[in-house]
């Protein structure tokens, strides 16, 4: 039985379609929810292989039915979505989360964030009772300059891990497209 619930079954049952997949990677890389407009743009494209502006409106509603009358429904009945019909509005459910492990897009190796800012906040301390202290080099500094050296610091690694995690996560392609083009 799977964590999520499901048993692995019902799992592979859910994620047999490449579509499904897609939508469910298209949520999560928007953030968890979308319109089914936007959905079936995207969903289109990476199987066209192509961008949304270049899709023909054959395309376009081919994945536009499929999604609306069987795939939706089919996550939705799973409890993986939450698919509103009458709005067009899909968002991910809790139990999402738990497919990851299943799309093939678990995270490579994580920068050991909390690590860092163990060591950026030692070297913070490090560096006020230095000031504080007047231990050379230290002391050629005021508490001024220390606190703007220690804010700029923080900063600009909170700058780094934001741009890290918003490049890891992907604006790209699904995972098994990814593998495809690699080839």
């Amino acid at each position: 039985m799977a964590s999520s619930g499901l048993s692995q079954d019902q799992v592979f049952e859910v994620l047999k379609s490449p579509r499904r997949r897609y939508a469910l990677y298209y949520l999560r890389r928007e953030g968890g929810a979308a319109e089914l407009s936007d959905l079936t743009d995207q969903v289109a494209a990476w199987e066209n292989d192509t961008t949304p502006a270049e899709l023909s409106t054959e395309q376009r509603k081919r994945v536009y039915i499929s999604l609306y009358q069987t795939h939706l429904p089919k996550l939705d009945d799973a409890g993986v979505v939450d698919y509103d019909e009458a709005s067009g509005e899909i968002s991910l459910s809790r139990r999402a989360r738990e497919l990851d492990t299943y799309l093939g897009d678990v995270p490579r190796r994580e920068l050991p964030w909390d690590r860092y800012y163990l060591a950026l906040s030692l070297g913070s301390i490090a560096l006020v009772t230095g000031i504080w202290l007047e231990i050379y080099p230290f002391s050629a500094l005021s508490g001024l300059t220390g606190t703007a050296v220690i804010l700029f610091a923080y900063g600009l690694s909170a700058l780094v891990q934001y741009l890290y995690y918003r490049h890891s996560t992907g604006r790209g392609t699904p995972p098994e497209l990814r593998r495809a083009e690699s080839r």
